[in-house]
């Protein structure tokens, strides 16, 4: 399945751009392009950890052991940092813990845990665990996994060995086993949505009248405001009322935190004007709803100069109010829901000899990775716990198989038949086998491996499957085919898939950025159809090079939106279906 060799089937936006395609821009979407521009879009929630344990190591000579566990996660330098511990129970080897340590589950990272077990002396009932010395109690035995384990699969829970620390026991049998349970919090499911209207803003424009939207933020522990929701412009209007804005109450933290709400000018070339202001937590906007009555916005005095904030005529109601709680992505991961990795490897001549230290593609006998091999697993290794079967489709594009044409899309592994290979280390495997045995050529398409991919997932679709595929083109060049890559990304967007691109090298990459819509303005194609939803996220891996974690989220973090969209649009045409 999904060889290559086999036949293909083959008004103005808030902040971040203007155009016509913009009024049809879901809301959600505009608020992630927003916080992701400003670096605080986060793909996370809050989850419970649920311990319990079986068949322990009895440490005590007249009773049981009276166990405790500590979960720490692990450091990018393999130093552990404490999150939570439990509490004791007393006398048991099957121990169930109550106490629920939360953490904060971000998809676009790894997150390694460590669980240890600990037998408390008698000594130390009476003192807080807390305050527990670890190396005066007794080891039971550790444990280790990723957060994604846990949440990726549909029970939540996974059941791990308990082993010495020197791994010297590794079955566990004889140190028992620890049994995870996630479960998401109330809050990350909590959704407020929200109409906004003003009367009598101050226009802010000399020859028409101001583009006004909101900003909405919370404001940090350090007294940092952080963004977490935005309306969409409209245009030419001081009375405006704006389409609904919708926040969750993991966002805000809780209904009394007060949110900052400010109302801006849209500018095009970024630099907004402050029409007014206000600070309201949920409950307030709430009372706001009931009462029906309207908010003095207020300009905010300039610190040095002693004065008072500027109270004005303007008004802010709340038109609509209503709570719900609604599908997380967890959830549908929950409900069997799985993500299948895919990748696409650029053998374009552009990349250089393989053989020589100079190109992409250089095979470092020291062990050091090159770009592709970095890309590879970068992103593999955060997707490939929310694959079942962790079999992928990989394939190459740009080069000459021996003794055969040029080929824009080639399995990765060599095979006729088939394309997917075991894990992450077998696509890079197969990568570094492929490199051995094509000749780099071009031009660089993208069209044909994005056709096969969403042949895959257009089969998926059609069989009721519930996958959502991840394709991942690595690349050097400039793309030759851009309205072909256009239209098959729209046709694309109907289908369970997402595609991530990563940039290798010094090239120009605007015509990527065109094909990541983060600007707010949707493809379209040869044929004037506009994509349904968002699909492509670019990054360029001179980001990464540069030890910038940060570009690593930035290019997973949009794939649960992406992913939600996609859901969200097909129950909606199902419903409309009956």
């Amino acid at each position: 399945m999904g060889s290559c060799c086999s036949s293909n089937g083959g008004g103005r936006e808030g902040v971040g751009g203007v155009g016509s395609v913009g009024d049809d821009i879901e809301a959600a979407e505009a608020v992630d392009r927003f916080l992701r521009s400003r670096g605080d879009f986060q793909s996370c929630s809050l989850v419970e950890l649920s311990l319990s344990a079986s068949n322990l190591r009895n440490r005590d000579l007249l009773s049981e052991s009276d166990p405790m566990a500590v979960i720490y996660t692990k450091r990018r330098d393999g130093s552990l940092e404490e999150i939570s511990r439990t509490e004791v129970v007393l006398n048991s080897l099957n121990p169930t813990w109550i106490l629920k340590p939360t953490i904060t589950y971000q998809f676009e990272i790894m997150q390694p845990l460590v669980f240890q077990v600990y037998d408390v002396d008698t000594d130390f009932r009476d003192i807080p665990v807390k305050s527990f010395k670890l190396d005066e109690q007794q080891f039971l035995g550790e444990a280790s996994c990723n957060l994604s384990e846990i949440v990726g699969r549909s029970s939540r829970s996974l059941t791990l060995n308990l082993h010495d620390r020197d791994h010297s026991q590794a079955d566990g049998k004889e140190l028992g086993e620890i049994t995870i349970y996630a479960e998401e919090t109330f809050a990350s499911r909590t959704i407020m949505e929200i109409v906004f209207r003003c009367s009598g803003l101050e226009n802010k424009e000399i020859f028409s009248k101001s583009d006004p939207f909101l900003l909405i933020s919370r404001t940090a522990e350090n007294g940092a405001r952080i963004p977490i929701g935005k309306t969409e412009a409209v245009k030419n209007n001081l009375d405006p009322t704006w389409k609904p804005i919708t926040l969750s109450l993991r966002q805000v933290g809780s209904k009394e935190n007060p949110l900052t709400i400010e109302c801006f000018d849209f500018n095009s070339n970024g630099k907004h004007d402050l029409i007014g202001k206000t600070v309201k937590s949920l409950f307030d906007l709430e009372k706001l709803h009931d009462s029906q009555q309207g908010e003095n916005l207020f300009m905010p005095s300039v610190e040095a100069s002693g004065h008072h904030n500027r109270v004005l005529k303007s008004q802010i109601f709340v038109e609509r109010y209503s709570e719900s709680s609604r599908k997380t992505f967890l959830d549908y991961l929950a409900g069997g829901y799985e993500l299948s990795f895919m990748v696409a490897v650029d053998f374009t001549a552009s990349n250089g000899n393989p053989r020589l230290p100079d190109s992409l593609h250089y095979i470092d006998p020291m062990g050091r990775p090159n770009a592709y091999h970095r890309a590879i697993k970068e992103v593999g290794e955060v997707l490939e716990f929310y694959d079942i079967d962790k079999r992928f489709p990989a394939w190459g594009f740009g080069a000459r198989p021996i003794d055969g044409p040029v080929s824009h899309c080639f399995n990765l592994n060599g095979s006729t038949s088939h394309s997917e290979v075991e894990g992450v280390q077998g696509v890079i495997s197969a990568y570094f086998s492929a490199l051995y045995n094509v000749s780099l050529a071009g031009p660089t398409l993208f069209g044909p491996v994005i056709n096969i991919a969403s042949a895959l997932a257009g089969q998926a679709q059609s069989l009721g499957q519930q996958k959502y595929f991840v394709l991942l083109i690595i690349t050097d060049g400039v793309v030759t085919d851009l309205q072909e890559t256009i239209d098959a990304i729209v046709r694309a967007s109907d289908l369970p898939l997402s595609i991530l691109i990563v940039g290798v090298g010094g090239a120009d990459f605007k015509e990527m950025e065109i094909l990541d819509a983060d600007k707010g303005v949707r493809l379209q194609s040869s044929a004037g159809r506009i994509a349904s939803r968002d699909i492509v996220q670019f990054v360029p891996m001179a980001d990464l090079e540069r030890g910038e974690i940060s570009a690593v989220h930035s290019l997973l973090a949009e794939l649960p939106s992406q992913f939600l969209s996609y859901v969200g649009m097909r129950e909606v045409s199902s419903s409309s279906n009956f």
